[in-house]
């Protein structure tokens, strides 16, 4: 047959929504290329609108949108985003979420509740999503809530390299704030050398969202330098009475560092006041001047998704970028 082109050259194309230009940009120079122009705008009503400006077709597509508030917003335009895709024939679609919506909302805690993680990923598979890229997972389980490929990565080799740098020539230890992150307060200790390890006991009144009370340090964290480590900070209650109770049981020093700074209502003004040395966050969400404090450092989780990226645009193996084997 003659006549006829075909063509196996494959085509990565990156697209980002409105909540997080910045991170996209940063990515978009990671990876070697840049965003693809879209048009995304509000109606009246709220209704959002999205279109692409140029072909996608048969393009390898990737769609980076961090679920910030207004985070219904940002999670339904991120939909539609996949569904403008689908509808106009890319090859394969991978849901970039640097912050994975409704993560904590993993499991029933009592009756008449929804599972509202396993939701959100039931939708973006009905968008047309055929993989998800996300950082820092509240839960590892939520990876199975999706029926196709999920790439789970891990924030923690940023901090930890941070904290070597900075806190390395201290007498450390890793602090789990609750007993549920004692395993990724495990992998810390592990990777900062094999520092003793503790953890906060606390209780939490399920009626009451976003309160705990931290009761006692559980490990020996006396005249050490204590890394607080979790996986987020929204409201900063918990994590700001684990620093006391830790300042309380004889701790030298207290650095808090999490992946995503979700930071609301008194996020701020409580992290400001209380007795860490620094607070270690990264970019996986946008965080506006007034957010920002004097104790406060930012890294970029721009490199790790660039990396990830380009494995996945390459069928190589994301898990190498975690343990180095294929």
């Amino acid at each position: 047959m003659t006549g006829i082109k075909r063509t196996t050259e494959k085509n990565l194309m990156l697209f980002s929504g409105r909540c997080h230009p910045a991170l996209a940009e940063e990515v978009a120079k990671e990876v070697g290329t840049a965003l693809v122009p879209t048009s995304v705008y509000d109606f009246a009503n709220g209704e959002i609108y999205v279109r692409y400006q140029e072909s996608v077709r048969g393009s390898d597509a990737f769609v980076i949108q961090s679920h910030a508030a207004p985070i219904n917003e940002a999670i339904m335009e991120q939909l539609l985003m996949v569904d403008a895709l689908k509808r106009a024939s890319a090859k394969r679609i991978t849901v970039i979420q640097p912050f994975y919506g409704y993560a904590r909302q993993d499991k029933k805690h009592r009756g008449r509740e929804p599972i509202s993680a396993r939701l959100m990923a039931d939708l973006f598979l009905t968008a047309g999503a055929d993989r998800l890229m996300t950082v820092d997972l509240h839960t590892a389980q939520i990876q199975g809530f999706f029926d196709g490929p999920v790439d789970h990565l891990m924030a923690m080799p940023i901090l930890t390299d941070y904290v070597l740098e900075r806190y390395g020539d201290r007498r450390l230890a890793v602090v789990s704030p609750d007993a549920g992150r004692i395993k990724v307060a495990e992998n810390w200790a592990e990777k900062l050398g094999g520092v003793p390890l503790a953890f906060i006991h606390k209780t939490r009144d399920i009626d009451r969202p976003n309160e705990s009370v931290a009761n006692r340090v559980v490990g020996d964290v006396q005249g050490r330098t204590c890394i607080l480590v979790d996986d987020l900070i929204d409201t900063g209650g918990t994590i700001v009475q684990a620093c006391e109770a830790l300042m309380e049981a004889g701790a030298s020093d207290v650095v808090i560092a999490a992946t995503h700074a979700v930071f609301s209502g008194p996020a701020v003004e409580r992290l400001e006041k209380c007795s860490s040395a620094e607070v270690i966050i990264t970019n996986t969400l946008p965080l506006p001047d007034e957010k920002r404090f004097d104790k406060l450092t930012e890294l970029s989780i721009a490199p790790l998704l660039g990396r990830a990226i380009r494995e996945v645009f390459e069928d190589g193996s994301v898990t190498s970028l975690f343990d180095g084997k294929a």
